[in-house]
């Protein structure tokens, strides 16, 4: 076998930004011809390494060698010299390029005049050794998120890199989807084709496609090890570090009684931002003790779906209705009917960034008693309020009066959900809740949902993360093309049939089934029947 592969050595790789050292003297190796995935929680440094590897970060000490020889990698450009390509976890297409542009655009030099022909014939015979086809005369602005993040990896392996680093390929990709771009990427290392690093926060990804793993845990390298010999609960407890749970605490799901309909949705119809139909003739039911998740590729009017539930788009056609009444999403309705939400990004889109953080807590009750009184704000009483949440909820920040901005990503979500949760809800709107969080705060914003359902509050869980749908929820319902295209009971759901709807490719003679218990079109097996599911374990959202 002729060994197109390169191999990868960092020595004491460090990296800071002011005082805070992101990568403390990182000594990697990585074998050519395989598979090496990375390890960590939010924050690790895994995207630093890597950033430094292909030159996009300068490291303040340390080496990197390519097949035994130190290189001076200063740029991305150097890099793709050296046979090294990166997708990275943000797209980096032209939005105004074609496809056919965009892959061509990733060769770096091209001559004066192209021959169109030529390389239309060129792409169209490379697009028929990849896993997944794309049209060449289509624009990103065309495309989904997960056609954009497809355009990405093709664009690398167009160039045909010798070593190839992905960080986070799969995170808009259905399951089968991402088990073909792995396979892809697998068979290709092991002919000696190219080494793959990928960093990826699935287990079952690590297990299935990786030959090695490395883990990280606050910039430092704490464990590497051949993927045969080692189990998920020993890399979690290597993620973790002593002294904390490396293990999910279980979730404890409680029998409910058949709880009354609290969201009813019938013939909803909301446009998107350029004016195209998002989400069409939706129907979907979720009552009081149950969590229903909502699956789909992203693009697919998840989140014009959420954005018009909790206020935040116009809604064109359709009617949404909480506990019976007509819902309008207005502060007074969100109050009586006990409506909450914790919606994608709340930094952006549930907080104030400069206000402080007990002020943001105070949100929702700052108008009500005891928080006012005679028309006057009583600070002291929401002071002491906020410092009761931040004790409750293990919010890390300086005190309650720090702006909200100054919080990371895990604490803000656990400051709205704490507002949110502060008092009980009867409907919970939850969109993509852990994207991007380390593996302590993803468990315990998963224990905080599931404790709401067992309180009896409806909960809608919006997330492009499967396995985290399969852990969470009673029902799974699949949105493609705007539209609920199936359902069905979390307990035993297959992936693989779930992945085949995400991507669109369901069999179209079986009808989709809306409603949900209490509603038209109920599921055979209706959540809260005194029969509750026990999901497969997570593995994806550690």
């Amino acid at each position: 076998m002729t060994m197109h592969a390169l191999s990868l050595q960092t020595f004491e790789l460090t990296k800071r930004f002011g005082a805070f050292t992101a990568l403390d003297a990182v000594s990697l190796k990585v074998r050519p011809g395989t598979v090496h995935a990375l390890l960590g929680e939010n924050g690790a440094g895994k995207s630093t390494l890597v950033k430094c590897i292909v030159g996009y970060v300068a490291p303040d000490a340390g080496s990197v060698l390519i097949d035994g020889r130190e290189q001076a990698v200063d740029s991305p450009a150097v890099a793709r010299q050296l046979g090294i390509g990166m997708v990275y976890q943000h797209f980096t297409v032209v939005p105004g390029m074609t496809v056919a542009e965009n892959l061509l655009l990733a060769r770096g030099r091209l001559p004066a005049v192209i021959d169109w022909k030529a390389v239309r014939a060129e792409l169209g015979a490379f697009l028929q050794t990849t896993p997944f086809q794309l049209d060449l005369d289509a624009t990103p602005q065309d495309l989904s998120a997960g056609e954009k993040q497809k355009l990405e990896i093709l664009k690398q392996l167009y160039l045909r890199p010798r070593l190839l680093i992905l960080d986070e390929p799969t995170s808009v990709l259905t399951p089968q989807e991402a088990d073909e771009v792995l396979g892809l990427l697998k068979a290709r290392a092991h002919a000696g084709d190219c080494t793959v690093v990928m960093i990826t926060h699935k287990f079952r990804e690590v297990a299935e496609h990786a030959d090695d793993v490395s883990v990280l845990r606050r910039g430092a390298l704490v464990a590497s090890h051949a993927v045969a010999e080692v189990g998920a609960d020993r890399l979690a407890a290597a993620m973790v570090g002593a002294g904390r749970s490396a293990a999910q605490a279980p979730l404890i799901r409680e029998r409910n009684a058949p709880g009354a309909a609290r969201l009813q949705v019938r013939d909803l119809r909301v446009s998107g931002d350029r004016g195209e139909r998002a989400v069409q003739g939706l129907a979907l039911n979720v009552a009081g003790g149950e969590i229903v998740g909502v699956a789909g590729v992203s693009g697919n009017g998840q989140r014009e779906l959420m954005e018009a539930l909790v206020g935040q788009r116009a809604i064109d056609a359709g009617e949404v209705r909480v506990s019976g009444e007509r819902f309008h999403a207005t502060r007074a309705q969100n109050r009586r009917l006990r409506v909450r939400s914790l919606p994608e990004e709340p930094l952006r889109n549930a907080c104030v960034g400069d206000l402080a953080v007990g002020h943001n807590m105070a949100l929702r009750v700052f108008d009500t008693a005891p928080a006012a009184r005679g028309g006057w704000l009583r600070w002291g009483v929401i002071a002491e309020r906020a410092r009761r949440l931040i004790a409750e909820y293990g919010i890390k920040t300086q005190g309650a009066g720090a702006p909200m901005r100054s919080l990371s990503g895990g604490n803000v979500q656990r400051a709205v959900l704490a507002r949110e949760l502060a008092e009980a809800a009867d409907l919970l709107l939850v969109s993509n809740p852990v994207f991007g969080l380390d593996f302590a705060a993803v468990a315990e914003i998963h224990a905080r949902l599931v404790a709401a359902r067992n309180r009896g509050t409806a909960v809608l869980l919006v997330s492009e993360d499967l396995d985290e749908l399969l852990h969470l929820s009673d029902r799974i319902v699949v949105m493609s093309g705007g539209r609920i295209v199936f359902e069905c009971d979390a307990r035993g759901a297959d992936r693989r049939t779930l992945g085949a709807h995400m991507g669109g490719h369901g069999d179209a003679a079986a009808p989709a089934r809306h409603g949900g218990p209490g509603g038209p079109g109920a599921h055979d097996v209706p959540a809260g029947d005194g029969r509750i599911p026990s999901p497969p374990p997570l593995q994806a959202a550690a």
